[in-house]
């Protein structure tokens, strides 16, 4: 049996966003599993969280990353968050500057942005 593929999505911990971010990113990436990191208002969370939350992120972006063979890692904002609710325009800035951060982490994957729209739909927004 082949084995499986793994992505990572750091995520909205919003249940709406979390099947269509798994479903277009099995669907781009064709992978079978994503690793869902989430948080509410995950753009806010990376980038105004302390040094020891961050630290978690990283751990568990490493343990998708070296334990599950994840290549890629999406940042995740989206419409109507509660821990983050702030116009699309500037969503979609924090998004992107979310990907630089995880970038700078060094971490040997493509670091993409994803918007879920009204709709539920997932929008590419760097990547």
């Amino acid at each position: 049996m082949a084995e499986k593929t793994f992505a990572t999505a750091i995520n909205c911990m919003d249940g709406r966003v979390q099947l269509p971010v798994i479903h277009w990113m099995q669907e781009r990436y064709g992978t079978e599993y994503i690793d869902m990191i989430t948080e509410a208002g995950p753009t806010k969370f990376l980038l105004e969280g302390s040094e020891e939350q961050l630290a978690s992120i990283k751990t568990k972006i490493d343990i998708s990353v070296d334990k599950h063979g994840s290549g890629v890692v999406a940042i995740v904002g989206h419409h109507n968050c509660a821990g983050n609710p702030v116009e699309r325009e500037q969503k979609v800035g924090f998004i992107q500057e979310s990907v630089e951060l995880v970038k700078s982490w060094g971490f040997n994957v493509d670091v993409i942005g994803l918007y879920v729209n009204d709709q539920w739909e997932v929008e590419v927004i760097t990547g």
